[in-house]
């Protein structure tokens, strides 16, 4: 049985895994600039393995670090403006914020940062927020608790995770800390764990909550944006390479689709592991690490899932998990192959920990998989 850690790593406090420690990057605001992002590709080579994974939090992760290694990785990476003072400011600036910001979002997520820096909050450490202040919300997929987002109205409110309606809010910053702080006082936190959409379900309800949310903006895929370009990266990994030059076409702003915003690039260069093409089968794949890299997977993924792909109808999509986790994508899929110690089992439009339609399937050997779906 696979067991659930109930935090992630950070980068004060790595996790270990099957291929080292895993040490977690928040950028502040999902922006780096050019030298961050060289920065960053030379100490994941120097440090760790090399691999460089992509985030559902729009966050970094660097693999292979090692006890020996921590220390200086950390130290190169606080001469970046990378590090937090500290495990729990760290914890806390749990902060997704949409690739698509304007300045105006930008002050708000800075502003947040500072009050849950300041607020002295102890929160589940998976407990998150996500800043969708844009035109039209982009994050509805993405997890967050406490969501900052545009109303019908145009004006700012306050969601808690779980809620189709949200609070007028004047102080953006403010109100989500007190949020967060109202979560805790009714009990969300049980043993440092819990999740504002599981309190909701549990009948409580902030006040307030009476504005919808604007329209959700279609999924984005990759290629020209307002913004620049937005390019896909396979099971969103990358390598030091790939990093330096994206970083030499401009700023990065990372997203949790396992893209990255290259602001300012018109074309960006074709290299190995990119996707450019908003129709590439690979862009209906999730895969988790999964063996060996991954201690409690029961079998590798992605090189199941990279088979798979042609076979992937359009418009669905097939998530390789290594364990009924299903770390690589906590949501639901049209078809979802989990790894057992007795083969995969299959699961139709749910997620990998739901009741499986089949069990123990060979992976050499699986039916045609439009049979599967």
């Amino acid at each position: 049985m696979s067991r659930i850690k109930g935090w992630c790593p950070g980068a004060l406090r790595p996790m270990e895994s099957g291929d080292g420690w895993v040490l977690r990057i928040r950028p502040r605001g999902g922006r780096l600039s050019p030298a961050q992002a060289m920065g960053i590709a030379a100490a994941a080579r120097t440090h760790g393995s090399g691999l460089i994974d992509l985030t559902g939090r729009a966050n970094l992760q660097l693999r292979g670090v090692t006890p020996a290694t921590h220390a200086p990785l950390i130290a190169d990476l606080r001469a970046l403006e990378l590090i937090d003072a500290d495990i729990a400011t760290e914890t806390r600036r749990n902060i997704t914020v949409t690739p698509f910001a304007d300045p105006a979002t930008d002050a708000v997520a800075a502003a947040l940062e500072r009050a849950l820096a300041a607020s002295g909050l102890t929160l589940p450490a998976k407990f998150g927020f996500a800043v969708d202040t844009g035109p039209a919300p982009v994050l509805g997929d993405t997890p967050a608790d406490i969501r900052l987002e545009r109303g019908r109205d145009g004006g700012l409110i306050l969601r808690a995770d779980g809620m189709a309606l949200g609070a007028r809010c004047a102080d953006p910053a403010g109100d989500a800390v007190a949020l967060a702080a109202w979560f805790l006082a009714r009990g969300g936190a049980i043993d440092g764990r819990g999740r504002m959409a599981a309190l909701i379900a549990r009948g409580a309800r902030p006040e307030g909550a009476g504005t919808a949310p604007a329209p959700a903006a279609p999924p984005p895929g990759p290629g020209p944006v307002a913004q620049g370009a937005l390019v896909a990266l396979e099971f969103g990994q990358l390598d030091p390479d790939t990093l330096r030059a994206l970083a030499a076409l401009g700023p990065l702003r990372l997203t949790p689709w396992r893209m990255l915003l290259v602001e300012g690039a018109a074309t960006p260069p074709d290299l190995p592991g990119l996707i450019l093409d908003a129709h590439d089968p690979r862009l209906r794949l999730r895969a988790c690490t999964g063996a060996p890299g991954c201690p409690q997977a029961h079998g590798a993924t992605r090189p199941l899932a990279r088979r798979l792909a042609p076979m992937v109808p359009r418009g669905q999509v097939l998530h390789v998990s290594g364990c009924a986790k299903g770390c690589g994508w906590p949501f639901r899929a049209d078809l979802a192959l989990v790894a057992t110690p007795h083969g995969l089992d299959v699961i139709r439009g749910g997620r990998a920990s739901d009741p499986p339609a089949l069990r123990g399937l060979d992976p050499d050997r699986l039916p045609p998989l439009p049979e599967l779906f």
